[in-house]
C-alpha cells in the first residue's frame, strides 16, 4: 500500500468512502477530505486554464460560445452548484478529440470533437454535468491531496500556508497540468460520484438523466473516439443501471427541457476547420495553440502605433506613453491614483523594449528583466516553480511567463509577461490585473497579442 501507517486524517478518509458507497440513492453527495482551501481551487484553476489557452485553439463563433454557455449556465443555477461557491465559465476548444474537463475552481473547456459526437441536446449537458460535478466535488485537489506521502503532504500544506501559491506548489511535486496530472485525472470512485451528482444537475435542469449514461456507454463501445475520453476518465462500471437507480431517489420530473438549437449547433461545427498542425501561435495561453486568435470587430477596437511597432486595443481603453519610450494601455478603471500624486496600472498593459546585453539567449534575457521589473517594482516577483512557455509573435520567438505582485487596490495581482526576440533588444508586454478581475480580461490580453506587428 502506498500508506504505511495510516494517520487519523487518512482513517477518517477510508470511513468518508465506506459511508459514500453505503448512501441511498438521492441522496447528496459531499466533497471528500482537501489540503486546499476553496480559493486555492479557483488559483489553481486560472493559472491552469490559461496554459490550456496556450495549448489549444478557442473557437471564436459567437453563436456556439453563447449556446454552450447558456447550457452550462443552466446547469450552474441549481442549488448544489451554487453552494459550492464557484464560478463556472464555458470555452470551446479547436479539437477533433472527443472529450471536455473541467480545472478546480470551475473553468471548463468543451472540444468540438464532443458537439460532433453527442446525439442531442441532454446528452451534451450530460457531459457538461458530469465535469462540473468533478469541480464542486473538487475532485482535482482531492486527487492531489491524497497522492503523495503524510510527511510531503504534510510540507505541501505548510508551503501553501506560507506563500498562498497552491499551483506553484503543485507544479514542484509534478502535480500540476501534465500528462499525469492528479488534478485532471480521477480515480473510478470519482467518476462514479460525478456521474450521479451530475444526474442531479441533468434532473434539476430539465434533461433526462439517463441520456448521460447512454453517451458514456456509446463512446465506450467506439475506442477510437473513447480511447482519449476514458484515459482522463476511467469507466466505473455500469453507468446506466447506477444512474438509473440515482434517478430512483430523486423527485419527480418531467424531462425534456431543450433549447432547440442543438441542430443547428451541430451544424455550426461542421463549418469549424480543424487546426492547422504547427501553425504559428499569436496567443498569450500557457502549452500552444495552432493558430492565431482573432481580434474583435474592428468598430470595437483601435491601433496603436508606436516606432517599432503596432497593437490593437479595444476602443475605450486610452494610451498613456509617448511613441519611443514606455507605453501603458489601460482601461477606464486601469489607473490608481496614490495618496502622494503617483499613478499606478491597476490593469492594463505596459510596453516597452529592454537591452539585456549582446548574445543572450530569450531565456536569460526574460530573467535579466524579471530583475530589472522587480527592482522598480519589489511586489513583482517570479516563482521558478511556474513553467514558462515558449511561443511565436508576429513570426518572432517568443516567452510567456506567468508573475505575481499587489495591486495598487491592495489585492493580490496576477501578471503575464511576454517577451519577444527583436534586432533592437528585447520587446516585452506586461498584463496586470487584479487577480479576481483576470479572467475578465484574459480574452483581451490574449486578442491584444494577436494583434501585434513589428515595423521594423
Amino acid at each position: 500500500m502506498f500508506f504505511r501507517r495510516p494517520t487519523l486524517v487518512l482513517a477518517g478518509t477510508l470511513l468518508f468512502s465506506a459511508a459514500a458507497l453505503a448512501r441511498n440513492p438521492g441522496d447528496p453527495i459531499k466533497p471528500g477530505w482537501n489540503l486546499f482551501s476553496k480559493q486555492q481551487d479557483i488559483q489553481i484553476g486560472l493559472q491552469s486554464a490559461a496554459q490550456v489557452r496556450l495549448k489549444y485553439v478557442e473557437v471564436h463563433d459567437p453563436f456556439l460560445e453563447d449556446y454552450v454557455r447558456r447550457i452550462g449556465d443552466r446547469l450552474a443555477a441549481n442549488p448544489e452548484a451554487q453552494q459550492s461557491g464557484f464560478r463556472f465559465t464555458f470555452t470551446v476548444l479547436n479539437v477533433q478529440q472527443v472529450n471536455a474537463f473541467a480545472l478546480p475552481g470551475g473553468p471548463m473547456f468543451i472540444f468540438t470533437g464532443l458537439l460532433r459526437a453527442t446525439e442531442n441536446e441532454a446528452q451534451l449537458a450530460g457531459v457538461m454535468a458530469h465535469e462540473m460535478s468533478h469541480v464542486i466535488l473538487r475532485h482535482g485537489t482531492h486527487e492531489a491531496s491524497k497522492a503523495k506521502s503524510v510527511n510531503l503532504l504534510t510540507e505541501l500544506a505548510g508551503a501553501i500556508t506560507r506563500n498562498g501559491s497552491a499551483a506553484g506548489q503543485l507544479a514542484n511535486l509534478g502535480l500540476g497540468l501534465g500528462a499525469n496530472s492528479f488534478i485532471l485525472h480521477f480515480s473510478r470512485e470519482a467518476e462514479t460520484e460525478a456521474d450521479l451528482l451530475g444526474s442531479h444537475l441533468m434532473a434539476e435542469s430539465g434533461y433526462n438523466p439517463i441520456e448521460m449514461a447512454r453517451f458514456f456507454e456509446t463512446l465506450n463501445t467506439v475506442t477510437s473516439q473513447g480511447s482519449q475520453f476514458f484515459s482522463d476518465h476511467p469507466s466505473p462500471g455500469n453507468r446506466e443501471k447506477s444512474i438509473e437507480a440515482e434517478i430512483r431517489g430523486l423527485p419527480q420530473r418531467e424531462y425534456g427541457f431543450d433549447t432547440g438549437q442543438f441542430q443547428k449547433a451541430k451544424a455550426e461545427v461542421g463549418y469549424i476547420r480543424p487546426p492547422t498542425p504547427g501553425a504559428a501561435v499569436a496567443g498569450i495561453r500557457p502549452g500552444i495553440s495552432s493558430g492565431p486568435v482573432p481580434a474583435p470587430a474592428p468598430q470595437f477596437w483601435r491601433t496603436m502605433k508606436a516606432s517599432r511597432y503596432s497593437v490593437n486595443f479595444p476602443a475605450n481603453w486610452s494610451v498613456y506613453g509617448e511613441a519611443a519610450s514606455l507605453i501603458t494601455i489601460a482601461p477606464p478603471d486601469g489607473l490608481v491614483k496614490t495618496a502622494g500624486g503617483k499613478v499606478l496600472v491597476s490593469s492594463g498593459a505596459i510596453f516597452d523594449y529592454y537591452d539585456p546585453g549582446p548574445d543572450m539567449s530569450i531565456g536569460t534575457a526574460t530573467l535579466k528583466l524579471i530583475a530589472y521589473l522587480h527592482e522598480r517594482d519589489p511586489n513583482l516577483q517570479w516563482q521558478s516553480t511556474q513553467q514558462q512557455q515558449s511561443v511565436r509573435v508576429n513570426d518572432s520567438d517568443a516567452l510567456i511567463t506567468g508573475l505575481h505582485g499587489a495591486s495598487p487596490s491592495g489585492a493580490r495581482e496576477t501578471d503575464l509577461l511576454v517577451t519577444v526576440t527583436r534586432p533592437q533588444g528585447l520587446f516585452w508586454v506586461l498584463f496586470t490585473s487584479p487577480e479576481q478581475n483576470f479572467w475578465q480580461v484574459q480574452k483581451t490580453f490574449e486578442q491584444m497579442v494577436a494583434t501585434i506587428r513589428f515595423i521594423q
